[in-house]
């Protein structure tokens, strides 16, 4: 027998493959009618925007610590909000604890649409029923923490040990004593680890949330934007980068001692 006759590369399969994404990608571009060439024909800008991005203007800096503090402050709260009122609707939307498949397809059921409301247009919303402020960036965080944490706690407790809820329903514990004495003490650390982990996510999230009026150093990004103060941009993006990456470090930390 051949080397070749025991090699199979299946070559036709890559081609058909390859040919689909062609189509797809060529398809695509007359749909949305874009245009290459025009985007090459503006090097130029390109150019002179990322010059100015270049050239951070450091002494603007001192000016962002009071919005970035705000912004810290907002992920903060929103997220011990959110984390908060995830707990109770977690336990609902699962089974194990409430033994009732239709209390818990409701609870999924409204979950579900909160998840599906993107942080931007909910930030928007919140602005134009609240007000522009601080307050309404940390309503917008608890409610992304919320629908983001339930699910997380939801499927920890479905994954928990059930001898223990045996053993407490044997001995005639209700739904809510066996809620908090045999599964909160299997999911307590995942969901301190969930915390840290949306604390993340919502330092990030929250920057952006200025755009729509929500507060914190956002409010300040969009100002330089519209000014057209790119040595401003610059140092802001930088600020932020420097907190992310900060927060990051300090939450995996946290996270690293809970597991």
């Amino acid at each position: 027998m051949k080397i070749r006759d025991t090699v199979h590369f299946a070559w036709y399969k890559k081609a058909f493959v390859m040919a689909i994404i062609l189509v797809c990608l060529f398809s695509s571009i007359r749909m949305t009618r874009a245009d290459f060439g025009q985007l090459i024909s503006n090097i130029g800008q390109v150019q002179a925007f990322l010059k100015k991005l270049a050239h951070p203007d450091f002494g603007y800096l001192p000016r962002l610590v009071d919005p970035m503090i705000k912004t810290l402050k907002m992920s903060a709260l929103g997220t011990a909000l959110g984390v908060l009122f995830a707990i109770p609707f977690a336990f609902l939307a699962t089974t194990v604890v409430t033994e009732n498949v239709v209390i818990t397809q409701i609870f999924r059921f409204f979950l579900n649409i909160i998840r599906t409301i993107p942080n931007l247009l909910l930030g928007a919303l919140l602005v134009a029923i609240i007000g522009i402020g601080e307050a309404t960036g940390v309503v917008t965080i608890a409610i992304f923490t919320f629908g983001v944490t339930s699910q997380l706690i939801f499927e920890s407790i479905e994954t928990i040990d059930l001898s223990p809820l045996e053993a407490a329903r044997a001995v005639g514990a209700n739904k809510l004593k066996t809620a908090v004495w045999t599964v909160w003490p299997q999911v307590s650390l995942s969901v301190l680890s969930y915390a840290f982990y949306a604390f993340e996510l919502n330092v990030r999230a929250s920057t952006v949330l200025g755009y729509v009026g929500a507060g914190g150093i956002g409010v300040k990004l969009n100002e330089a934007l519209g000014l057209f103060r790119y040595e401003r941009v610059s140092v802001i993006i930088l600020f932020i980068f420097a907190v992310v990456v900060a927060v990051d470090t300090l939450s995996e930390a946290f996270r690293r001692r809970l597991m």
